[in-house]
């Protein structure tokens, strides 16, 4: 792993470890809303803080864009951070561990962006999940590190990954146009992570979300043979200035459901 690489991974620990000082005191979390509606932490806050520092003291020049605020420019450079410093707030807030730090590092194309290196932090579990295009997919836990791959003999039943908190017709419609299936609920980044281990085929997302969320596992589903790719069933790229939005997405580990994943767009 480079040097760059084994930085992130320690600073997505570092932010668990912030996360889990509000996670695990006594009493009910404290949530506030964002303009969006959505909801927001002391542990949001913490995390965010310490990834911006730390970050910034590895190279101030490359722009940090994070879900909970942006310094930079980053159509003034090459490269940005991209950072959700608390994927999964609504899990967060339940104490259910299905929690993430998600860091990227992206690459500009024009006014697109593509994910160069990803790291997911699960601080409940103290899984780090790392891969990018010159990193190899790895799963860390307890200091060790294990390579991983995508499943490369998918079979019957396909093995589907689906959020705890939101699904909709779309996700019916398209888990039974697959035929036989096992349904695997999972919050946050972690949804991307086990299809990039082997312990799922793939992982629709019909419902909202934003760049930050699913980036950094982008890259490491790539790292382990896997694809990410938009409603069109091409590569998905980002925008992560103006539309932060994402369209729909099919994580996944090999393109065999591509046909189906298109016909179900309508």
């Amino acid at each position: 792993m480079s040097d760059l690489a084994g930085s992130i991974v320690r600073i997505a620990e570092e932010a668990g470890n912030a996360i889990l000082t509000v996670y695990n005191r006594a009493g009910e979390i404290q949530v506030s809303s964002k303009q969006d509606a959505s909801p927001l932490t002391e542990a949001d806050l913490i995390a965010h803080e310490t990834i911006r520092d730390e970050l910034l003291g590895i190279d101030e020049t490359i722009p940090i864009v994070s879900e909970e605020g942006r310094i930079g420019n980053p159509l003034e450079s090459e490269k940005a951070w991209l950072v959700d410093p608390l994927d999964g707030t609504k899990e967060f807030i339940k104490r259910n561990g299905m929690f993430t730090v998600n860091i990227a590092l992206m690459a500009r194309d024009n006014d697109r962006w593509t994910p160069l290196l990803g790291v997911v932090h699960a601080p409940v579990t103290k899984t780090t999940w790392v891969g990018g295009s010159e990193t190899p997919p790895q799963r860390i836990v307890d200091g060790n590190y294990a390579p991983i791959q995508v499943n490369q003999e998918t079979g019957q039943p396909i093995r589907l990954v689906a959020s705890g908190s939101h699904r909709g017709e779309k996700d019916e419609s398209f888990a039974e146009s697959l035929g036989n299936h096992d349904l695997i609920r999972m919050g946050s980044s972690l949804k991307a992570c086990i299809v990039a281990e082997g312990g799922a085929d793939l992982y629709p997302r019909f419902g909202p979300t934003s760049c930050w969320d699913i980036a950094a596992a982008h890259a490491i589903v790539e790292a382990a043979g896997g694809i990410v790719v938009g409603p069109n069933a091409k590569r998905l790229d980002y925008d992560i200035v103006d539309e932060v939005l994402n369209p729909y997405f099919l994580v996944a580990c090999s393109d065999d459901w591509n046909a189906v994943w298109q016909a179900n767009q309508g």
